[in-house]
């Protein structure tokens, strides 16, 4: 559709040629000619934006733009939900397959030694690399990208939408339709009844070579590094970059845009709500520290109610 009908669509203004053509959406980090990208931050200026076929953003932002063609909003974020809707299919109704009571949808590509349980579903676009095997009930969604090796236990979802939404000036909630996807590399191993949400634009990842224990959620466009260990009941929230080789304990909530460098261990239960940027042993109740000075901090609270009690009697004396 043309700029003109999607400034209508998104109660935005134009800036350039309202009959320029757009294909869709795409994100800061891989902007293109024939897509829109959203702009919601200073900080994500680049020249990378000078391939971009328009932007949309707010009008403080537009200031700093060079000449190009220009979606000005009063509530960029609103106006990303509004068009994400816009450019949303709704996936086609699979085929029923007999075997195993499953369901195929369209244009599906599935490699060499593939297992599969009763009452899978497999969407439209959906590539499956060799020596796969998924569970009872297991759901992959539209456009899932699955490597070799990889095996997902019963009742396991990839691809389901992300939980993104913007409130508007009447103070209603509009859902930002999730147009990317799921890329899960080689040699891994997901638990069952997870759920691996796909991304806003690009790509949630799931690197070579991790693991991935039960009732694990694993939100829109987070990025699980390499040889990554995560325990049941791990919740990673949107935006999340993971590094290399970490182990995450069970029932550990990492809350959204948080980055942790290689080589992190976060023992059970902890909540993570800053980067961690040292390797190591880290425990985060209140808040996330290194380990060893939690240590010491935990053996001070400890003793909170006998320093309190010591303080009292000398106030009595």
């Amino acid at each position: 559709m043309n700029l003109n009908k999607i400034a209508q669509l998104t109660n935005s203004k134009i800036v350039g040629d309202p009959n320029y053509k757009i294909s869709g959406i795409s994100s800061v980090n891989n902007p293109s000619k024939s897509k829109i990208t959203i702009l919601l931050s200073e900080k994500h200026l680049s020249s990378k934006l000078d391939l971009a076929g328009a932007i949309l953003t707010n009008k403080s932002i537009a200031e700093s733009l060079p000449n190009q063609n220009i979606l000005i909003s009063n509530q960029p974020k609103v106006s990303f939900a509004l068009l994400s809707n816009c450019f949303y299919k709704q996936p086609s109704k699979p085929l029923f397959n007999k075997k195993n009571n499953c369901f195929l949808g369209k244009d599906v590509q599935i490699g060499k030694n593939f297992l599969c349980g009763s009452n899978v579903v497999i969407e439209d676009n959906v590539s499956i690399g060799d020596n796969v095997s998924l569970g009872h009930n297991v759901v992959i969604k539209s456009g899932v990208r699955i490597g070799n090796f990889v095996n997902i236990e019963s009742g396991t979802i990839i691809g389901s939408e992300g939980f993104g939404n913007s409130l508007t000036s009447d103070q209603k909630w509009e859902h930002i339709r999730h147009l990317g996807s799921v890329a899960i590399g080689n040699n891994v191993s997901i638990g069952s009844n997870c759920t691996i949400d796909r991304a806003t634009l690009d790509e949630t990842i799931i690197c070579d070579g991790v693991i991935i224990d039960n009732l694990v959620h694993i939100a829109h466009n987070v990025v699980i590094g390499e040889n990554t260990a995560i325990a049941a009941k791990v919740g990673i929230a949107g935006s999340c970059s993971i590094g290399k080789r970490n182990m995450i304990g069970g029932m550990v909530g990492i809350v959204d845009h948080i980055t942790t460098v290689d080589d992190v261990i976060i023992s059970a239960t902890s909540t993570v709500n800053r980067n961690i940027n040292e390797p190591g042993v880290h425990t985060g109740i209140m808040p996330i520290l290194n380990h060893t000075k939690w240590k010491r901090v935990a053996l001070w609270i400890t003793k909170l109610d006998k320093i309190a009690r010591l303080i009292n009697l000398k106030k009595v004396k």
